[in-house]
C-alpha cells in the first residue's frame, strides 16, 4: 500500500510479492477481506419470535429488575411449546436488551487515600473457621482494622457481639500497636457507635464514640446504609484476611488451641506477617499520621451492683458468684469484652470471666467459682441437688460426670454429700484437675469415686519440724556496746578521727 503511492499498481504488486490482478483489485475496493463478508443470517426460526415483543419486552419494561431465568420460566409456564433449550436464547437477548434499553446502573468511583487519612474498622463472622479452646467450639467474630492507604492491619477476638466496649478496645489495641493516629475512622452503621435514625437526624453519633474520637482526634464518618462497597477499603480485606487465616490452620494441622490466649497469639501471628510484606508503605504512612494522646481513654462500661444473699450479683442477664464476705456491699463492676472487674470503693477485688446470657427470654447464664461457696456448701450440702446453676458449678466435666453417676447409684443424700467432699478437697488442697483425673480414672474403670481413698490419697506429706534452739544475747552486752561506740561517734561528729 506504500509503494503503489509512487509506482503504478503492476510495480507495486511484484515489490509486494502478488499477483497484477490482485493489485487492480485492491485498487477497485480497498477493503479487508473480513470487512467485504456479509453478516451471517439466522440458521432457523426465531423461537421468541411470538413473544418477545408481545409478552418479554412489556416484562422488561414493567420489572426492569426481574431475573430472566424468572422470566423464562413463566413463558414455559404460558408456552409449553418452548422447549426448555432456548433458556440460553432467552438469557443472551435480555442481556442485550438490558445494554441497549436498560435502566442506568450505578456506578462505582475508585477513590485515592493519601496517607495518614483514613482508618477503617468492621466486625467480621469467625464461625466457619471451625475453632475449638479447651475442647469446646468457639463461635466469634473479629474486630478488624485497617488503614485505607498502606494496608495495617490489626486483629482483635471479639467474644460477645458488635458492642462500643469491642469497639473501644479493638480500636485502641490498634492505634496503640500502629503507634500513631489517621485524620478519619470510618465503620458502617454499627450500633455502638451510631444511633441509626431517620436520614433527616444530625445528632446520629453516640455520646461515648464520640467521645472516643474526640480522645484521639479522629474525625468519625461512616458509609451509607446498606452499601457495603463504600466501604469496601475494609469490607475486601475481610476475605483475604479470613482465608489467610484459614490458609494458616490447614499448616498447623489442628483447629484445637489450649485457651484463648493461645488463639489470640495465633491471630496476631498472622496479622503480623501480612503486614510485614507492607512495611515500607506502613513506614510511609507512619510519617503521615497524626501522635498518639498521652494515655488510653476508657474501653469498658460501668455498672453498679449490690451482692445479694445468693453470694453474687445478676448483670446483663448473668448472675456472677463473689466471696460471699461482700454480700449486702455495692460493687463498681468494668465491663469489658471478655472479663468484668470488681471494685469496691477504689479498690480491685477480683476479676470474673465475662458470661453471656443463653438464647430464649427469661434465661439467665451464670458464672459461678465454687471457691466462692463451698464453704456455705459443706453446711449445707443438700442444696447442690436443685440449684440454679449446678452444672456450672462443677469446674470440670469429670465432675459433672461423678454427679450423674453418684445420683444414678446412690441415694440423694448421700451423693449430695460426696460430691460437696470432692469439691472441698479440690479446694482446700489445690488438686482441681489431679483429682478430676483421678475421678475420671474412676469412672471409665466402672468405679464410684470414693471420698476416703480420694483424700487419704491427696493428703499432704506431714514433715516433721526441727526444733531450733535460739540462743538470746545478755542485754548487758548492749550496753557494754553502747559505751566502746560513744567515742567514736563524739570524734566524728567533730570531724576528727577514731
Amino acid at each position: 500500500m506504500k509503494s503503489r503511492q509512487i509506482n503504478v499498481p503492476a510495480l507495486a504488486a511484484a515489490k509486494a510479492g502478488f499477483s497484477t490482478a490482485t493489485a487492480y483489485r485492491i485498487e477497485a475496493d480497498p477493503r479487508l477481506p473480513s470487512q467485504k463478508k456479509k453478516p451471517r443470517g439466522r440458521r432457523r426460526p426465531d423461537p421468541l419470535a411470538a413473544v418477545w415483543e408481545s409478552e418479554i419486552m412489556p416484562m422488561l419494561e414493567a420489572a426492569p429488575g426481574v431475573r430472566a431465568v424468572a422470566i423464562f420460566e413463566e413463558m414455559c409456564r404460558r408456552h409449553p411449546e418452548i422447549i426448555t433449550g432456548v433458556r440460553r436464547t432467552v438469557e443472551r437477548r435480555i442481556s442485550k436488551w438490558r445494554a441497549l434499553n436498560g435502566p442506568n446502573r450505578e456506578v462505582i468511583f475508585r477513590q485515592e487515600h493519601p496517607p495518614g487519612r483514613l482508618g477503617l474498622s468492621d466486625f467480621t463472622d469467625m464461625s466457619a473457621l471451625g475453632i475449638v479452646i479447651s475442647g469446646a467450639r468457639f463461635d466469634h467474630r473479629l474486630y478488624h482494622f485497617r488503614l485505607a492507604f498502606s494496608g495495617f492491619e490489626h486483629g482483635h477476638v471479639v467474644l460477645g457481639g458488635e458492642s462500643f466496649v469491642a469497639l473501644a478496645e479493638g480500636l485502641q489495641n490498634a492505634l496503640w500497636a500502629l503507634g500513631g493516629v489517621p485524620e478519619q475512622h470510618r465503620s458502617d452503621s454499627l450500633s455502638a457507635a451510631f444511633c441509626n435514625l431517620e436520614r433527616d437526624a444530625q445528632e446520629d453519633l453516640t455520646r461515648r464514640y464520640e467521645e472516643l474520637c474526640a480522645h484521639y482526634g479522629m474525625t468519625p464518618s461512616r458509609n451509607n446504609r446498606g452499601v457495603a462497597h463504600e466501604n469496601g477499603a475494609i469490607e475486601s480485606a475481610h476475605g483475604h484476611l479470613k482465608r489467610a487465616i484459614a490458609d494458616e490452620l490447614l499448616l498447623r494441622g489442628s483447629r484445637d488451641f489450649e485457651d484463648l490466649a493461645a488463639y489470640r497469639r495465633f491471630i496476631d501471628e498472622v496479622v503480623g506477617r501480612r503486614n510485614a510484606r507492607n512495611r515500607k508503605r506502613i513506614e510511609i504512612e507512619r510519617a503521615a499520621l497524626k501522635p498518639l494522646p498521652d494515655r488510653r481513654t476508657a474501653d469498658y462500661e460501668e455498672a453498679w451492683v449490690l451482692v445479694t444473699s445468693s453470694g453474687g450479683f445478676i448483670l446483663r442477664r448473668v448472675f456472677y458468684s463473689v466471696p460471699s464476705r461482700l454480700i449486702g456491699h455495692r460493687l463498681n463492676v468494668h465491663l469489658y469484652d471478655d472479663r468484668l472487674d470488681c471494685f469496691l470503693g477504689s479498690t480491685h477485688l477480683l476479676s470474673l470471666r465475662r458470661g453471656r446470657p443463653p438464647q430464649g427470654r427469661g434465661k439467665h447464664g451464670h458464672v459461678v467459682d465454687y471457691h466462692h461457696v463451698i464453704h456455705a456448701l459443706r453446711r449445707k450440702p443438700m442444696a447442690l441437688l436443685n440449684l440454679v446453676y449446678r452444672d456450672q458449678l462443677f469446674p470440670r466435666r469429670p465432675y459433672a460426670r461423678a454427679f450423674e453417676a453418684l445420683l444414678a447409684k446412690q441415694n440423694e443424700k448421700q451423693t449430695c454429700r460426696t460430691m460437696v467432699g470432692l469439691l472441698a478437697l479440690a479446694h482446700d488442697r489445690a488438686c482441681e484437675a489431679e483429682l478430676a483425673d483421678a475421678i475420671d480414672a474412676d469412672l471409665d474403670a466402672g468405679r464410684l469415686p470414693e471420698l476416703d481413698r480420694l483424700r487419704e490419697r491427696f493428703t499432704t506429706d506431714r514433715v516433721a519440724i526441727p526444733q531450733v534452739a535460739v540462743a538470746l544475747v545478755p542485754l548487758c552486752a548492749y550496753d557494754e556496746l553502747a559505751a566502746v561506740g560513744a567515742p567514736n561517734t563524739t570524734s566524728l561528729r567533730d570531724g576528727g578521727l577514731s
